[in-house]
């Protein structure tokens, strides 16, 4: 945890000293800060970072836009804070590969949760879809192949951001079993209370868009109405 080093970047230099402030007590040494966009650039180009804290709104350029030039660079676990859900656009914010977000005003604690159980579950650096993996899931239209990290959708190689491929992973590995959203979440996101049903929600459509024939109408990742999600091994036809 000592080892691992941690980004924030926001234009309110209150905010950025009273997560850095907490993240040192908890044992967080390496941190890096940035007020705009060209500042996190410069970060991310000269620094290996494994986490970062990306506030939307940003004076140069907004946090969707910074995040697709991020991703360019690095694969780290990215967290986005915005003032308001409504001002959140959820699908936007995943698509552009950021991995989960918190709302203002926040407990810092909750930062610093979020962070420790990525590290618990990938062992002090995040896990990428290429690392530790074992197995090739056949469902017939698609496959996930866990070895090399890669989704094949009627054999061609679709691409799948970390945080999609390891929940379409948990579903492969629980086939015809239904799985609660907070199941799904700790399982996936690492720790143990959902901050708001988005997150499995958008990620549930991103798989969707990916492996069903029509997203609209799912025969293999299907709603379990309230219950949560199962990925069927044979769909009805």
């Amino acid at each position: 945890m000592r080892n691992s080093q941690i980004l924030l970047v926001d234009d309110e230099f209150s905010i950025i000293q009273m997560v850095e402030m907490v993240l040192k007590k908890e044992g967080f040494l390496h941190i890096f800060k940035a007020e705009t966009g060209k500042e996190a650039m410069e970060i991310i180009r000269k620094e290996s970072i494994d986490f970062i804290v990306l506030d939307v709104m940003l004076p140069d350029i907004n946090g969707f836009d910074l995040c697709t030039k991020i991703r360019k660079y690095t694969d780290a676990y990215l967290l986005f804070l915005t003032a308001k859900v409504t001002d959140f656009d959820v699908l936007t914010g995943f698509e552009k590969g950021g991995d989960d977000y918190v709302t203002k005003p926040f407990n810092p604690l909750e930062i610093v949760a979020r962070l420790k159980a990525q590290l618990r579950r990938n062992g002090g650096k995040r896990q990428t879809p290429t690392m530790k993996h074992k197995k090739r899931y056949d469902f017939g239209h698609f496959l996930l192949d866990e070895e090399t990290g890669e989704l094949f959708v009627e054999g061609k190689v679709v691409p799948c951001p970390a945080q999609v491929f390891m929940l379409l992973l948990y579903f492969c590995k629980n086939p015809n079993r239904v799985l609660s959203k907070e199941q799904l979440f700790t399982a996936v996101w690492g720790y143990d209370h959902m901050a708001d049903d988005n997150t499995v929600m958008v990620h549930i459509h991103r798989i969707r868009e990916r492996i069903e024939p029509d997203p609209g109408k799912p025969i293999f990742l299907l709603t379990v109405r309230g219950l949560g999600y199962k990925l069927v091994k044979e769909h009805q036809k």
